[in-house]
């Protein structure tokens, strides 16, 4: 028998303790800038505000599939939330000019008025289609300002090192509200009405505007003051034009939104309906399940501390995110669907960290507004795709409109990946 001295074992066991409490501090660094003061409201508030627009979106396609029986004008209402999207450079310039934190409060008293407007209406027996349509069209608009303008404003709150992090969190916070808002949203549709709903939906708006106002001041560049936004933008154009790994990221997120988004706002809807036979209680499981798929991709990519070949895996994902698409499509189990949205959620949420991480690492933080305003302009082609997907579903069918969207997808992605070497060696 071998003795160790009472004297050894003690250092042993705070070797132990030194390494685990080591490893836990490096599990939980990702993490760890939420309790940043700054970043937590606006992560906070982000992530309230897109639950808000989760539940919105599920009440909507949803009403007006019930109301008109048609996958051609929930194509078409679900097109008219990016309907101002022309107007996102614009808005990034805005971002870039202005303080970031008044014009975030502004946009959720916008929203939160919108949502108590569609409130009134559907509590008066007056709504009609084009109601919808039209408050889903302001909507949008408010949105095309909200996503350069949150989104810098997280990434002002951080240290530069820690912008990985953070436009990962800032990911898993949207997968959250993927999670919770389109359930929420399918319950109390199911349970209160539409007007049930809306109650909601206001209140997160107004909660999220709220965290806003709390927060303190944050880093923000002053060499864009007394320019115009008309200067700023033409600036910011330049700027991309010359840099390919900046266009090329920004190409990648107007592929997917032409061909990905639109298959869980317009075509799983439809799925829900004509192909697996659900109601809205269902819809909300879907599009949930492809939340928490969601959410898992973004914290794990949170977790990396030192992401290498963004650009590679980010070409890689996207093909993999439309893949599970035409997988899905063959699907007519409703267990089976949910499985292989988990999947897809994954994908998707992969894609667009991957893409923000390209564009916070390689643009230089006086363009920060205006590079979101170039991607909230990229989801511009989510209109064209939900109107083109719609419409396919309706002469089609929508298993055959998913296939389409998926190898469309997989093809523009192959022609990317050949004229733009830059990206696929970041």
């Amino acid at each position: 028998m071998v003795f160790i001295p009472h004297a050894s074992r003690s250092v042993d066991v705070r070797l132990v303790k030194s390494n685990l409490a080591a490893n836990l501090g490096r599990a939980a660094r990702p993490i760890s800038i939420l309790r940043q003061r700054n970043f937590g409201l606006i992560w906070s508030a982000i992530t309230i505000s897109q639950m808000g627009s989760q539940m919105e979106m599920i009440v909507v396609v949803w009403y007006v599939l019930n109301l008109t029986d048609s996958p051609f004008l929930v194509g078409l209402t679900a097109s008219a939330r990016m309907g101002f999207n022309f107007l996102a450079l614009f808005a990034g310039a805005t971002a870039d000019l202005v303080p970031r934190r008044t014009l975030m409060i502004i946009i959720q008293a916008v929203l939160a008025f919108l949502a108590l407007v569609m409130l009134v209406l559907i509590v008066s027996g007056q709504i009609e289609v084009w109601h919808i349509f039209i408050v889903t069209l302001a909507s949008g608009l408010a949105r095309i300002f909200q996503m350069p303008t949150a989104q810098s404003l997280a990434v002002d709150s951080v240290p530069i090192d820690r912008i990985p992090n953070a436009v990962a969190l800032i990911s898993a916070g949207g997968n959250i509200a993927l999670v919770v808002g389109p359930v929420l949203g399918g319950l109390l549709f199911e349970i209160f009405g539409p007007e049930g709903a809306y109650v909601l939906v206001a209140s997160l708006y107004i909660a999220s505007g709220s965290a806003a106002m709390l927060m303190g001041s944050t880093r923000m560049s002053e060499a864009q003051k007394g320019e115009s936004v008309f200067t700023l933008v033409a600036q910011g154009l330049r700027y991309v034009k010359g840099e390919q790994l900046l266009w090329s990221a920004l190409l990648v997120a107007v592929i997917f939104n032409i061909t990905g988004f639109s298959f869980h706002t317009t075509l799983v809807p439809i799925f829900a309906k004509e192909v697996l036979a659900q109601d809205s209680v269902g819809l909300g499981i879907l599009i949930s399940s492809f939340g928490i798929g969601g959410l898992v991709g973004s914290m794990f990519w949170a977790s990396i501390p030192n992401l290498k070949h963004t650009g590679l895996l980010c070409i890689l994902a996207v093909v993999g995110w439309h893949s599970t698409m035409i997988v899905f499509a063959a699907s007519t189990n409703f267990y089976l669907s949910v499985g292989i949205l988990v999947v897809t959620g994954m994908l998707f949420s992969s894609s667009l960290v991957l893409v923000l991480t390209v564009l916070m690492k390689t643009g230089r933080p006086e363009f920060r507004g205006r590079l979101m305003g170039l991607r909230t302009l990229a989801i511009y082609a989510h209109a064209f795709g939900s109107l083109a997907a719609g419409a396919a579903a309706g002469l089609l069918g929508a298993p055959i409109a998913a296939v389409l969207s998926g190898l469309f997808g997989i093809g523009m992605m192959a022609v990317l990946a050949l004229i733009a070497p830059k990206l696929r060696r970041f």
